[in-house]
């Protein structure tokens, strides 16, 4: 499956038995491997909670949640600078849980109150650490709503300030920042057309005929006013509708926050 790591271990249906009982269904969006095993770790050691897999792009992560069905997602800020996957992961299922692990990049109040309008339940930073963590799924799945205490000063209603055009700028377009114009398949068949993929490629992994990508492939044309391919994902990462991999995606740097999440040994 590509871009998605299942846990291949585990018996029965997600959110299945576990030895505390029914657990809860983890799962991740998360670019960086070993931050998703320390994740993984965690859940596989606290009781009520059952881990699920991980994806590492947007495409994977929707075919994740269609396929094994989490009660919790826990995602990266960086994936999702414009919350777009959280709206349509939102949308998808409503009585999925998700959890924003917030990056410093990304913590003001803009995007908190984006984050939240577009259906995240809970907030806490990338830097959290395992009982904290742990606390906040339970908190937000209960309560459908938890923001880390240490960013509760920003949750406060960000002032508006309006933007003034400059001489000389071009109008906005229809897929200004902060819009999603796409359905939730057109953005999957995006994202693999920004990868390289053929229309052919896209329905093997999508598992859709080629007819329906090709149809999907001239609704994004059309909806993007692009001229073909190419162009259509150029608008799309200019607009922010695609956006690109975390600078770490492939550093070691984040280790540091993986083991933070990591449980002690006991």
């Amino acid at each position: 499956m590509r871009g998605i790591e299942p846990n291949r271990t585990q018996a029965g249906r997600p959110g299945g038995l576990s030895p505390g009982g029914r657990g809860l269904g983890v799962a991740a969006v998360d670019p960086i491997p070993i931050f998703c095993e320390g994740l993984s770790s965690l859940v596989h050691r606290t009781p009520g909670l059952q881990w699920l897999g991980h994806a590492t792009s947007h495409h994977a992560a929707l075919q994740l949640c269609e396929q094994l069905k989490p009660d919790v997602i826990v995602l990266d800020s960086a994936l999702d600078p414009n919350c777009h996957l959280s709206r349509l992961l939102s949308a998808g299922d409503p009585a999925l849980v998700i959890i924003t692990m917030i990056r410093d990049t990304n913590r003001t109040q803009q995007y908190l109150a984006a984050a939240i309008a577009a259906g995240v339940h809970a907030i806490v930073p990338r830097a959290t650490d395992g009982r904290h963590l742990t606390e906040a799924i339970r908190r937000a799945h209960s309560d459908r709503r938890y923001i880390d205490p240490t960013l509760a000063a920003l949750t406060a209603r960000p002032k508006r300030q309006p933007v003034l055009p400059k001489p000389g700028d071009a109008p906005k377009p229809a897929t200004a920042r902060g819009l999603m114009p796409l359905s939730r398949r057109e953005y999957q068949v995006l994202q693999l057309v920004a990868e390289g993929l053929e229309n052919s490629g896209i329905a093997k992994i999508l598992f859709l005929s080629v007819e329906t990508v090709r149809t999907h492939v001239k609704s994004i044309l059309r909806k993007l006013s692009a001229r073909d391919r190419t162009h259509a994902v150029t608008i799309a990462f200019r607009s922010g509708i695609l956006v690109t991999s975390p600078d770490d995606a492939h550093s070691p740097a984040e280790t540091p926050s993986a083991s933070s999440i990591a449980p002690s040994p006991r």
